[in-house]
Parts: C-alpha cells; sequence; structure tokens
C-alpha cells in the first residue's frame, strides 16, 4: 500500500520560496504518476503540477506556470515541488498523490486514494 506524506511546508512573505517534499514508504515511487495538489480555506482541492514515473513529462496549473518545478528523486523515493516568487493566492494545504494522468490539463489528472496529511503553506498578503 502506498504511504505518501509531505513536508516543507511553512509561512513565507510573498516573493519567497518553499520546497516541498513527498516521501513515500514500502512502494517505489518509480512506478506512479505524482501529482501536487493544494485546498485553500473554503475551496475545492485542486490540481498543481503532475510528473510521469520517468520524470520526462511535467505539467502545471495555468496559475503556477514559471513559478514551480516539479521533480522527482528516484534514488531518494521522493518527489519535489519547488515553489519560488510566491504570491498570497498559493495560500493553502498542499498535499501529493498518485495520479491516473500527468496531463496539461489539471483537472485530467484522476487523483487516487493515496493522500497524505497534507502540508501547510501561508503567505500573507
Amino acid at each position: 500500500q502506498l504511504q505518501l506524506v509531505e513536508s516543507g511546508g511553512g509561512l513565507v512573505q510573498p516573493g519567497g520560496s518553499l520546497r516541498l517534499s513527498c516521501a513515500a514508504s514500502g512502494v517505489s515511487l518509480n512506478y506512479y504518476r505524482i501529482g501536487w495538489f493544494r485546498q485553500a480555506p473554503g475551496k475545492e482541492r485542486e490540481g498543481v503540477s503532475c510528473i510521469s514515473n520517468s520524470g520526462g513529462s511535467r505539467n502545471y496549473a495555468d496559475s503556477v506556470k514559471g513559478r514551480f518545478t516539479i521533480s522527482r528523486d528516484s534514488a531518494k523515493n521522493m518527489v519535489y515541488l519547488q515553489m519560488n516568487s510566491l504570491k498570497p493566492e498559493d495560500t493553502g494545504v498542499y498535499y501529493c498523490t498518485a495520479v491516473s494522468y500527468c496531463s496539461p490539463d489539471v483537472n485530467d489528472y484522476g487523483p487516487l486514494d493515496y493522500w497524505g496529511q497534507g502540508t501547510q503553506v501561508t503567505v500573507p498578503s
């Protein structure tokens, strides 16, 4: 059973950076396409970025293109989300999970039910 743990969130000023980590235990992440999602207060969870099994395909929501970078380290069994130029609208709880598709359209990710506890990102206005 795939179990994922997110970490790396925190409070950061606008324009700052954070790197989120998604760690897996018991199973190699190499078998999975991985997506990052976020949920802002009072809003539905939304897709942010995804990466294919090989890492060769990466896609981003329009709202984060050019600011966020997703990557994976197979040796460490980790997936990362580097977030730069953070904005108040990036505030939310960030989750990683396996996805059915790493599509250019975040609505097509098809997240699978391997949600972790999430990590809070706060960018004050």
